[in-house]
């Protein structure tokens, strides 16, 4: 898959995720919104059902009004009511003038029994009615509440509680932490009488908010949680797809590398082989020894390229047991230096040793770990132009032994140190294509590391050189 239909499925699926979001946004938004225009409404209807119960209970209509009943009950009707008595003084044949003294009698006297009877409210009676609506209406919310007075424009009862100087069995209330009830929109006029009212019954939800949200919140949960899904589900889709192609030319190169590792020898190898059938040479025993000479190098060469893959891909399913003995790390790295010094001498480079660990023998595999610094010496000769200068040293930290190895190489850009020992990997050299091998020498190095429990740093900057530090413990 190239890159253009990697990039056309992020957009796609990217503007796919966005849209889905939004509308998921916008659906809760208009849930939420429902949830507000319900609760309006049961909040109005409880305050409607509140006041028609304290309606009742007051029984505004039938008033108690012994003194204008004995005065006037004459023109009392069989319902002595302050309205019966009214209309029964209009009915008479009486002078105006005492139709209007006993009107304005009447009417004083049903504003001081609705006054009366708003401050006669019975608070433990009020709050009853207030539950028993939020219950029926399945509103379970905090609330505060009060009755506000006209007369002395302040409340009077707030919460289940008299308000100080109201009567005398009243209980302090601090009216700040009720400010809310000042401003609430859910007020109801309360024993209105020819347009006017004494007072008002107030409701407020100081949470109504939170609880609008609680609602929606297992749903809001629910497709947080599936959108988080679906976005991480397509980010590692992404992340694999990225990998694979990144394996995929990775093993294309590898293959490559393979096949020119393999072609030389096997030339190498059939140019002998023909040299020998040759009837001119076939007597000729010295250049017959010569060619079986070559034949043997170039096939130890492809056996050595072979057990190189089959080591690693061994390494890889964990097929492996380390043979733990004693082993010098001096002795190895002299031995490994040895061996390398003639390339660096043939270039007319230097390779010298810092080697001042006192401590310097570990347990692990021997063969491994020569393998290890084998490694990381080819890499340092092979990665430099001109005359190579390769440094090692060594010195003891805690509980083991760390060397290093440094040289004046072409280096490696930054982002291409974090993937130096994925298998297959291999920097870019430009240009260059006078460097094979297979990706698999560091990887190789980093699997036997982390196996001996130690660790692998490497520090690098692009044409100024690279310097890998080993870390073995001393005990496995």
């Amino acid at each position: 898959m190239n890159k253009k239909a990697i990039w056309a499925i992020v957009i796609l699926m990217s503007s796919a995720l966005i849209g889905i979001a939004i509308i998921q946004f916008l659906w809760i938004k208009w849930q939420v919104d429902l949830q507000k225009e319900s609760f309006e409404s049961n909040a109005r209807t409880v305050l409607f059902r509140v006041k028609n119960k304290l309606h009742d209970e007051a029984s505004i209509d039938k008033i108690d009004i012994l003194p204008i009943n004995e005065k006037y009950k004459s023109f009392s009707s069989k319902n002595k009511t302050l309205d019966n008595i009214m209309k029964s003084i209009q009915d008479r044949p009486v002078d105006e003038w005492k139709k209007k003294q006993w009107a304005r009698e009447i009417s004083s006297a049903q504003k001081r029994n609705i006054d009366d009877k708003l401050e006669s409210i019975n608070k433990d009676k009020l709050n009853q009615f207030i539950k028993e609506e939020l219950n029926d209406l399945a509103i379970d919310i905090v609330y505060d509440y009060g009755v506000f007075s006209n007369k002395s424009q302040n409340f009077i009862i707030i919460n289940d509680n008299y308000v100080a100087g109201v009567s005398g069995n009243a209980s302090n209330v601090d009216l700040d932490e009720n400010t809310g009830l000042y401003n609430s929109p859910y007020t109801i006029s309360l024993f209105s009488k020819n347009g006017e009212s004494p007072g008002s019954f107030v409701m407020y939800y100081p949470n109504k908010t939170g609880w609008l949200w609680g609602n929606v919140w297992p749903s809001m949960l629910a497709s947080l949680l599936f959108t988080g899904l679906i976005l991480f589900c397509f980010i590692y889709t992404i992340y694999v797809i990225l990998r694979q192609k990144k394996v995929s030319e990775m093993k294309s190169d590898f293959i490559n590398n393979m096949t020119h590792e393999f072609k030389t020898p096997i030339a190498t190898i059939s140019l002998a082989t023909d040299s020998i059938l040759n009837p001119i040479i076939i007597d000729n025993k010295d250049k017959i020894k010569r060619f079986a000479g070559i034949i043997k190098e170039e096939n130890k060469r492809m056996l050595n390229q072979v057990e190189k893959v089959l080591q690693v891909a061994r390494i890889d399913k964990k097929d492996f047991k380390l043979k733990l003995v004693k082993v010098n790390i001096h002795e190895l790295i002299e031995t490994a230096v040895r061996n390398t010094s003639l390339k660096i001498e043939k270039r007319q480079g230097s390779i010298s040793c810092d080697l001042i660990a006192i401590n310097h023998v570990v347990e692990g595999d021997q063969n491994h770990i020569s393998n290890i610094i084998h490694n990381l010496l080819d890499n340092a000769e092979k990665y430099s132009d001109g005359n190579p200068e390769i440094k090692v040293s060594s010195r003891n930290v805690k509980d083991g032994i760390e060397f290093s190895i440094s040289d004046n190489g072409i280096g490696m850009p930054k982002e291409a140190l974090k993937n130096i020992f994925d298998k297959f990997y291999r920097v870019h050299t430009g240009n260059r294509h006078d460097v094979k091998g297979f990706g698999l020498g560091l990887s190789y190095v980093k699997d036997l590391v982390v196996a001996h429990k130690g660790t692998v740093n490497v520090k690098s900057e692009l044409n100024k050189g690279s310097s890998f530090t080993i870390y073995l413990p001393f005990k496995q």
